[in-house]
């Protein structure tokens, strides 16, 4: 156990992003029924993820992260869950493909209901408000009622990632996640693609190598890893009272972990080392991810990285980078050697969201050309640091949105209306997930080539 902590001690610490209650009884009545029931998640599983991760750590993975800016309870039901998770799926069929490794699989789901924000007020017209902190905390109309944070809407967001983590086991290990059925939606997509020509290849590649296992006898009746996957959740470990009421002891360990997810992460707006976020996170024996952002130095990282994992216990830690495209080449590198001078085991992870928030139309947006750049800005720097590459954190959604610009169907500042529906900040869409992992499984396939060619002189 983390020395001097428990699950309360958090709450003497300062924090940075919590609401601001107005009736605190019910909030702590609240806190106190979450505490009684039953996890979301179990210890057991939160290891295996790590012991993925690990392995990704070590260079033999790829980590695949992505799901909603924020989950609504509007836009909670069984086909936006099927459709998220059928967009994964192809996502990481593509992805392991492309760099000949396992491709851990961890979604932004079940969890992701709670949002910093940079500023506590937001207006229209003469009209100031509470900002909209996610469904768990307020509402996104803009009402004085709506804004006004309220305790139950924690009750609602713990049945909500309930159901859909029922909904999402039933899938990963009932057939539906077939891999014949995976690859026959991947080839839809090639072939509906205006950029049809450029996937064919890698697809055809796919299919060579399957109808390969199928000829010697490896197919999904026979296999049954061809027909289920391992699939595992993950959040932003926001509110620190609903997480503190979801921490419990594993019975076979006695170590304390966070059940409402299998992996949580420390945003950049709050990972300063005395506050109560770190606090809270070092404590839990949970795989945690920790957002790094243009103003994290290296000193400042390695203090961070000391806080929250002492022993230097591989997959314990992702580092999950979001600079911006035009600001990876600067930070990044130092960041990397510092980790690498000091011998730390982490997983680099690319969010290429982040900081590529740009405003076109009145619409909050991310330009697909930027999150490409920075994506291949994370993997040339890596290659030439000598480190790996290894992994990805987007937002998305498996609806036909449009919530960022370009891609193979160029999607324009005047197509933003058309379906812009996100509760926060602007997703990838299906089909631009898709092309995203395309394009990144070519340039990891290019990265192989390179590394034979040094190799074999």
């Amino acid at each position: 156990m983390a020395q001097n902590w428990t699950p309360t001690s958090w709450r003497h610490k300062p924090i940075q992003q919590v609401p601001d209650y107005p009736d605190l009884a019910a909030l702590a009545a609240t806190e106190e029924r979450l505490a009684k029931f039953p996890p979301l998640v179990f210890a057991g599983e939160a290891r295996r993820l790590k012991s993925a991760l690990a392995n990704v750590a070590d260079g033999k993975g790829f980590l695949l992260q992505g799901g909603d800016c924020a989950e609504s309870f509007a836009e909670h039901g069984a086909d936006t869950i099927r459709d998220f998770f059928r967009a994964f799926l192809q996502m990481a069929v593509v992805l392991t493909f492309g760099a000949q490794q396992p491709v851990v699989k961890v979604g932004r789901i079940a969890g992701q209901f709670a949002k910093p924000r940079s500023s506590n007020t937001e207006k229209q017209g003469d009209v100031s408000l509470p900002s909209y902190r996610g469904d768990i905390i307020n509402g996104i109309e803009f009402t004085e009622e709506a804004r006004i944070p309220n305790p139950e809407r924690q009750i609602m967001a713990y049945r909500q990632s309930a159901a859909t983590l029922n909904l999402l086991r039933a899938f990963a290990m009932g057939g539906y996640a077939n891999l014949d059925n995976v690859h026959q939606w991947m080839l839809g997509f090639v072939k509906d693609s205006p950029q049809a020509e450029r996937y064919r290849k890698l697809a055809d590649r796919i299919s060579e190598t399957m109808d390969f296992m199928k000829a010697i006898g490896i197919t999904p009746e026979s296999n049954p890893n061809l027909r289920e996957t391992d699939f595992f959740t993950s959040h932003e470990a926001l509110l620190l009272g609903y997480e503190q009421a979801l921490t419990r002891v594993d019975s076979t360990s006695g170590d304390w972990y966070a059940t409402s997810g299998h992996m949580i992460w420390i945003g950049d707006r709050t990972r300063q080392a005395d506050h109560a976020h770190i606090e809270y996170c070092r404590g839990i024996k949970n795989p945690l991810g920790l957002k790094c952002g243009p103003s994290l130095t290296g000193d400042g990282l390695l203090e961070l990285i000391d806080l929250l994992n002492p022993s230097n216990e591989a997959g314990r830690l992702t580092l999950i980078c979001r600079f911006g495209h035009d600001k990876v080449a600067d930070n990044l590198p130092k960041l990397i050697r510092a980790v690498e001078r000091e011998g730390k085991k982490v997983v680099w992870s690319c969010d290429p969201m982040h900081g590529n928030t740009i405003t076109l139309n009145n619409y909050k947006t991310r330009p697909f050309e930027r999150i490409l750049s920075e994506v291949e800005s994370f993997f040339q720097i890596h290659r030439a640091e000598g480190t790996h590459p290894g992994g990805i954190h987007i937002e998305m959604t498996g609806n036909d949105v449009t919530e960022c610009t370009g891609g193979a169907r160029a999607l324009s500042g005047d197509d933003l209306a058309d379906r812009y529906h996100t509760h926060c900040d602007p997703r990838l869409n299906a089909d631009q997930a898709l092309e995203l992992a395309f394009l990144l499984a070519e340039r990891m396939k290019g990265g192989r080539d390179e590394k034979r060619m040094v190799v074999n002189g």
